[in-house]
This record gives C-alpha cells, structure tokens and sequence, in this order.
C-alpha cells in the first residue's frame, strides 16, 4: 500500500454532509475512506474519458486519411432527402400501429 499523505480541503456543507451520512450508514469506515474511493472514481472516469477521447480522434484520423473522394454537395443533398423520405415513412408507419 501506498505512503498517505495528509491534505487538507475545504468542501462545501452539503457535500461533507453527505460524506457524512454515508460512514454513518456504514458505507465507508471513515471519511477518509469516503474521499479516497471518491477520487478512485474520478480516477476511473478521466480513464474512461480518456480511452473515448482517443477513439474518436482515432476515427477521424482514419476519415482525414481516407483516400476515397469525399461526396460533393450534391450527392450530400439526395442521400439526406433519401434519409429524410425513409425517416417519414418508418415514422408513419410507427403511428400506424
């Protein structure tokens, strides 16, 4: 296990209440408990963030070196008037049943 070391922070009253209530209920066995899975959690989620953040910059680094001609405005216009008329026909159907 890691060396603690002691920090001091300044929290606002309905926070510290609820670190509170919850080593009351038995959750964690102090406040320090509380605190350090708090920031595991936050730990976790910037991984998470993290790991999303190089999937998407990964796809669009995959887009940006496609070699394929990208569509022109044109064909941009019918493929969404295509998308549009299949939406409104699936919509209507919905409203059918």
């Amino acid at each position: 296990m890691a060396v603690a070391e002691k920090l001091s922070v300044e929290l606002p009253a309905e926070m510290l209440r609820t670190i509170r209530e919850t080593v009351e209920a038995g959750e964690f066995g102090s406040e320090s408990e509380a605190l350090q899975e708090a920031v595991r959690a936050w730990q976790r989620e910037r991984e998470e963030d993290e790991r999303q953040l190089d999937a998407i910059r990964a796809r669009i680094r995959r887009s940006l070196e496609d070699p394929r001609p990208s569509l022109t405005e044109a064909e941009l216009r019918t493929r969404m008037r295509e998308y549009m008329t299949e939406r409104e026909k699936a919509a209507a159907a919905d409203e059918t049943r």
